[in-house]
Parts: structure tokens; C-alpha cells; sequence
């Protein structure tokens, strides 16, 4: 059921005046979420297909299960399910795009020969929505990975290629900043590792550092151009050793001073990334933030509203580490309605740090002075406060549907476009 302005207004103006007692001010919770820009995955509208067209199949341990119907197959259908996309999610958001998305005219452009006007479509959508865009060399779905090694590839020619696709994807990051004046944070993930126990774990790990090396030996403005490296535990096809570990990418972002990539899936089942974010951030100067959801595995669901990205988006706000941290979405379903994963998962991650940004300043203040029992007491009365009646009004000052009122436009998207493309 549809939910009325006037509902909204008086449930927001109750819960305004809840927070109101805990010294919580509701509107400059708001204000700061309208600031906070989510980077949207282009690869959640079309299943990681790219539009190279060369028939390569997904691989470097990447799989997306499902058949729903309604995939984007050209680069036109994939911006216009993203302006759907993002009509549903309030605030104004970014786009994180893969290197083989790039509009080739039909021509066959190997991964070292993309260049930026490649991307000038992407560009110019991203400047009519007022955006920013952020970019990923693709290291993957490409006979040159087909044994699972790319930058610590053994072969000095295979590395080289590689190198060169890095190197092309940089100076494409740079031009996509400077296009849109905002710096675009260009991700390097690779998937080289081993499917059983190796021998030599440090040769590759060696050839690796030598390639980031070579990759980013040329100086690009801050301004256009951010550089982040992303680890992994462990990925299908290299369950027991992959090269670019925590620590290895750890180890090299601290010496080189280069964004860490930290991914909500990347870790073990079991292991939380919120506590690493304080950590990671005493030593470098900004991070890059994959926010995913594994099950079991580095599996990449939709986001929910769960504990660990409630935990993710408090260390974030209560720390004051949002403007030092990029978030990105990084998760891909096949098996429901692929604009409306787009639309669950930005807006679980917004309502995450509206949430946060709800907290009263008397949860520090207990801490501090040691009265650990009514921090205690504290935070699990804050769990049944009215946040939501705040996200309805947030949605509804933003233009966009409250409630669930934004799947019956994706109803009506899919009737009239996605069933139509077959």
C-alpha cells in the first residue's frame, strides 16, 4: 500500500521528536546522508558480460547463477535500467565500471588497446546525471587468464599484456576524472592464484609487486585519478593460495601509499571487515569499500540490512572516516530482477548509514567516561527507535518512493522494457 505524504509527515514528526530527547537533530542526519555518494556496479544489469563480444565465458572464479529474464545486452539498455535503477535510490550516486564495457563499434579492441574515447558515452551519460564515475581494468574472461594468472603470471609476455591493460586502464580512470571533475577511484583486481597447495608462494607474489610497480610508475593527478588494490582470500579455481592476499595488498598500499580496497565478501565466512576499517586508515590515506554479502563464500548477494553492514556503516560514521572511505557496490543476482538488486542493495546501504548517523553523541560520552553500563543499556534502546519514519521522509525530500512503493515501478519497468528483450 502506498504511503501517503501526509502519513509520512506525521510519523517523521514523531520520530523527530524522539531523537529529539536523545539530542539527535533528524534533519542534519539527512542532510549529511544526501552528501554520501553510493558507486553503483554496471555489472549487476548484465550478469558480467561485458560488450567485447568474443564469446570468452566468465572465469578468474567469477560465477552468476540465474535465468531471470531481462539481462542488458547493449550499452544503451544498461545506462537506461541504470537511470531506472537509480530513480529509486535517493541521493545522487556514481558508477563503477569495468574496462570491457567500453563501446567498441563492433571492432575487436584487445584489453591493452582500450583507450578513452572508448568510454565517452559512459562519460557523457555520467555528465547528463550530474555523476561520478569510478573504473576497473578487467583481469578476467580472457584467454590471457585462462590459466588464472595475469600481473604474477610466470611468462614475461603474458605479464606485459596485462601490464599494458593496467597502464590503459589508469589513463582512462584519469580522463573519466577530469571529464566529470570528480576523481574516479581506478580498482585493481586480479584473480591469480592456485586451486591446490603450491610450493612457491613468494615467486609470484614478487612477480606481482614488480608488475603494480611498472603499472603505476606514472604520476596521475589525484584530482583525476585514484588508485586502489584489491585483495581476496580465496576465489573459485584458487581455493587454497591466491597471490594478492590481504597482507600482500596491505603491505604494498601502506608502503606506496595507495587506496586499499577492502570487500565485504573477500575474507573469511565468518570475519567482519568493520574492525579493519580504523586499523587500515591509521596507515593509509583513503579506502575503497566493496560493500557485498557472501554466503558461505565470497558468493556476492544482494545487500541486506544485516549486522555486519549495520556494523560497517557505525564504524564509518562514529570514527569519521566517511570522507577518507569510497563505498561501492559490488554483488550480482541473475535470479531476481536485476534493477530492483540495484535498488535493495543501495538503499539497505543508505538506510545502514542513516541509521549511524542517528546515533547520539551520548553513546561516545558514556564511553568516555567509563560507564560502560548505560553505553550497553543505550545501544539496545536504540534499536527500536522510529529510523524508518525518518527514511520515508529522507526518500520522500529526495523525489523518490518510500516504503516498498518503488517495486511497483519495477513492475511496471519490467512489463513494458525487460520482458520485451526476449
Amino acid at each position: 500500500m502506498a504511503k501517503t505524504s501526509k502519513l509520512i509527515a506525521r510519523s517523521y514528526s514523531v520520530a523527530k521528536d524522539r531523537y529529539a530527547e536523545y539530542g539527535v537533530d533528524t534533519d542534519a542526519a539527512m542532510a549529511a546522508l544526501s552528501k554520501i555518494a553510493i558507486s553503483l556496479h554496471c555489472w549487476q544489469g548484465d550478469d558480467v558480460g561485458g560488450f567485447e563480444n568474443t564469446g570468452e565465458g566468465l572465469s578468474g572464479g567469477i560465477a552468476v547463477t540465474g535465468n531471470y529474464p531481462g539481462r542488458a545486452r547493449t550499452p544503451d539498455e544498461l545506462r537506461a535500467d541504470l537511470d531506472k535503477a537509480l530513480s529509486l535510490i535517493p541521493g545522487t550516486h556514481r558508477l563503477n565500471l569495468h574496462a570491457f564495457y567500453g563501446e567498441f563499434g563492433g571492432r575487436k579492441v584487445d584489453r591493452d588497446e582500450i583507450r578513452p574515447e572508448h568510454f565517452r558515452g559512459w562519460v557523457d551519460w555520467a555528465k547528463s546525471n550530474g555523476m561520478g564515475m569510478d573504473f576497473n581494468p578487467t583481469c578476467f574472461a580472457h584467454p590471457k587468464a585462462a590459466d588464472g594468472f595475469t600481473l604474477s603470471h610466470p611468462k614475461k609476455a603474458v605479464r606485459d599484456f596485462w601490464i599494458r591493460h593496467c597502464i590503459a586502464s589508469r589513463e582512462i580512470g584519469a580522463f573519466i576524472g577530469k571529464s566529470l571533475g570528480t576523481p574516479a577511484v581506478t580498482n585493481v583486481w586480479i584473480p591469480d592464484g592456485f586451486k591446490d597447495t603450491p610450493v612457491d608462494r613468494l615467486s609470484p607474489r614478487q612477480r606481482l609487486a614488480d608488475s603494480l610497480d611498472k603499472v603505476f610508475a606514472k604520476k596521475l593527478s589525484p584530482k583525476h585519478n585514484l588508485d586502489a588494490v584489491e585483495c581476496k582470500l580465496f576465489g573459485i579455481g584458487s581455493e587454497s593460495y591466491v597471490v594478492g592476499s590481504h597482507e600482500f595488498y596491505m603491505g604494498y598500499a601502506v608502503k606506496n601509499q595507495k587506496l586499499l580496497c577492502l570487500d565485504a565478501g573477500h575474507f573469511h565466512p565468518t570475519e567482519g571487515i568493520a574492525d579493519k576499517l580504523s586499523s587500515v586508515l591509521m596507515y593509509v590515506p583513503e579506502i575503497l569499500l566493496h560493500v557485498s554479502r557472501g554466503v558461505r563464500w565470497d558468493s556476492d548477494h544482494v545487500v541486506t540490512l544485516d549486522d555486519a553492514l549495520q556494523s560497517i556503516a557505525q564504524e564509518l560514521v562514529r570514527n569519521k572516516l566517511l570522507g577518507r572511505t569510497h563505498i561501492g557496490l559490488d554483488f550480482f543476482d541473475a535470479s531476481i530482477n536485476r534493477i530492483a538488486a540495484w535498488a535493495v542493495g543501495t538503499r539497505n546501504t543508505l538506510k545502514a548509514l542513516l541509521i549511524a548517523l542517528l546515533e547520539p553523541a551520548a553513546l561516545r560520552e558514556a564511553e568516555k567516561a567509563g560507564d560502560l553500563t548505560t553505553r550497553l543499556a543505550l545501544m539496545e534502546d536504540l534499536k527500536g527507535m522510529p529510523w524508518g519514519a525518518v527514511w520515508d521522509a529522507y526518500c520522500e525530500s529526495q523525489d523518490v518512493p518510500a516504503g516498498n512503493d518503488w517495486m511497483a515501478e519495477v513492475k511496471r519497468y519490467e512489463s513494458d522494457v525487460l520482458a520485451k528483450r526476449g
